[in-house]
């Protein structure tokens, strides 16, 4: 079994921050942090790589935040002056929040890796050579598979 402990020192600022970047509400942030921190502890057992826990959490810490949002019936807020500025229109839609519920399924469909490194990359701000060594691979592995999933939704919008 992993140490939790030391998954959550190394962790609990990085995913306070994906959170924050999510929901743009620092006490929201906060709770869900606490949150997927006790789920994660609770599954700890389903974690069998442990250099993997950042990708793991930020999958806990998601579906978190979107139970928060369901059971609150609110949409997850996506604040348009802190957006990325993007190349591609679909990545610009996603982030304004000019996006429907509708392009959220989409964008839940997608199959992993596509979606895990679409919303790190979007939603957290992370660079692709950070996710690349999350995943343990290559920059233009991370490149790659983020150009495919802007592709795969752009294709599932039309």
């Amino acid at each position: 079994m992993p140490d939790f402990e030391r998954i959550y020192i190394e962790n609990r600022d990085f995913i306070y921050k994906y959170l924050r970047k999510l929901t743009h509400n620092d006490s929201i942030s906060e709770e869900l942090t606490q949150e997927t921190f006790y789920r994660a502890y609770m599954n700890i057992s389903s974690l069998r790589e442990p250099e993997k826990a950042p990708s793991w959490l930020c999958t806990i810490a998601r579906n978190t935040c979107y139970s928060y949002y369901s059971r609150e019936k609110h949409s997850v807020p996506i604040d348009e002056e802190e957006s990325i500025t993007a190349s591609d229109n679909t990545e610009d839609t996603v982030i304004t929040g000019i996006l429907s519920k509708k392009a959220l399924v989409h964008l839940h469909e997608l199959e992993e890796p596509y979606k895990e490194v679409f919303m790190l990359a979007v939603f957290a701000g992370l660079s692709l050579s950070d996710i690349s060594k999350m995943f343990g691979k290559s920059e233009s592995w991370a490149r790659v598979t983020f150009y495919r999933a802007k592709q795969k939704l752009s294709e599932r919008m039309r």
